[in-house]
C-alpha cells in the first residue's frame, strides 16, 4: 500500500490532483487509515495510468471515469490508440526539431510552415474518442448512469465485483457445473441491468479480459481469492459457447 504522497512522489502526479480523482469518484484509494490518509494499491496506480492514457487523447474526466467504470473497458484497445498517438506526436516534434535545426543553420528564417501543422493528430485523437462513444453498448451505458451520483456508480460496481466474487469458493470444482453457470448467467443479467445489454458475444470478450491479467484480474482475486477470475473466465467462456 502507498500513501497519497508516496503515489505522488512514485508518479509526478500532485497530491491535490489526487484528491481530486478521489472526489470526484475516478481514482478512489482502496482504503483509508484510521487518521483518514488515502492508501493505493498497484491496482490504483494501473488505473491512474489508464486514465492518464484517456487524458493524452484528450478525453473529459467524466468520460474517463464512465469508461473505466464500464465492464466493456478494453485495455489493450486503450494501450494500442496510445502507442499510435504517441507515434504521432513524436513525428510532430521530430518535424520541429528538424525545422528549428534548419533556421539555426541558416540563419535566417523558413516559409515552411508545414511542421507546425497537426492536423493528423488532431484527427486521430478525434477518431479515438469517437471509437469509444459511438457504440450502442457505450450509448447505452450512458443512458443508464446518467444523473447517478459517484456513490451510486461505486455501489453498482460493488455489485458486480461481489457477484464476482462468488466464483471464488467454487474454484476447486468444476467451471460447467449448474451452479457455476447459473451464477455466470447472474453476472449477465446484472450488466444489462445496470450497464448495457450484454450479448453472450460481449460476455465472452468480458470473460476473457477477467482472466487475462490487469486491473479487473486482481480486484476479482482480491474480492473472490486467488484463482477467482480464472475460474470466472473459464465458467464464463463454457457459459457463452452453449
Amino acid at each position: 500500500m502507498m500513501t497519497v504522497r508516496e503515489v505522488s512522489r512514485l508518479t509526478g502526479f500532485s497530491i491535490r490532483a489526487l484528491r481530486y480523482y478521489d472526489e470526484i469518484g475516478l481514482l478512489p484509494p482502496v482504503r483509508y487509515t484510521e487518521a483518514g490518509y488515502r492508501l493505493y494499491d498497484d491496482a490504483a496506480l494501473e488505473r491512474l495510468q489508464q486514465i492518464l492514457l484517456f487524458r493524452e487523447l484528450e478525453f473529459p474526466l467524466k468520460e474517463i471515469k464512465r469508461i473505466l467504470d464500464s465492464p466493456a473497458f478494453d485495455r489493450n484497445k486503450a494501450l494500442e490508440q496510445q502507442i499510435e498517438l504517441l507515434t504521432l506526436k513524436r513525428e510532430h516534434i521530430d518535424n520541429l526539431i528538424r525545422m528549428a535545426r534548419t533556421v539555426k543553420l541558416t540563419g535566417g528564417i523558413t516559409m515552411d510552415f508545414e511542421a507546425f501543422d497537426k492536423k493528423k493528430l488532431e484527427e486521430y485523437a478525434a477518431r479515438a474518442r469517437q471509437a469509444w462513444g459511438a457504440t450502442p453498448e457505450y450509448q447505452e451505458f450512458e443512458q443508464k448512469t446518467a444523473g447517478k451520483t459517484p456513490d451510486e456508480m461505486q455501489r453498482t460496481g460493488d455489485g458486480l465485483m461481489a457477484l464476482l466474487a462468488e466464483f471464488g469458493p467454487m474454484k476447486g470444482g468444476d467451471p460447467a457445473a449448474p451452479e457455476a453457470q447459473a451464477l455466470a448467467r447472474r453476472v449477465q443479467d446484472y450488466i444489462t441491468a445496470h450497464y448495457y445489454s450484454c450479448t453472450k458475444k460481449i460476455f465472452a470478450q468480458l470473460g476473457r479480459m477477467y482472466g487475462s491479467g490487469g486491473e479487473f484480474t486482481e480486484n476479482i482475486d482480491r474480492a473472490g481469492g486467488p484463482g477467482a477470475a480464472a475460474f470466472a473466465s473459464e465458467a464464463i467462456r463454457i457459459y457463452c459457447a452453449e
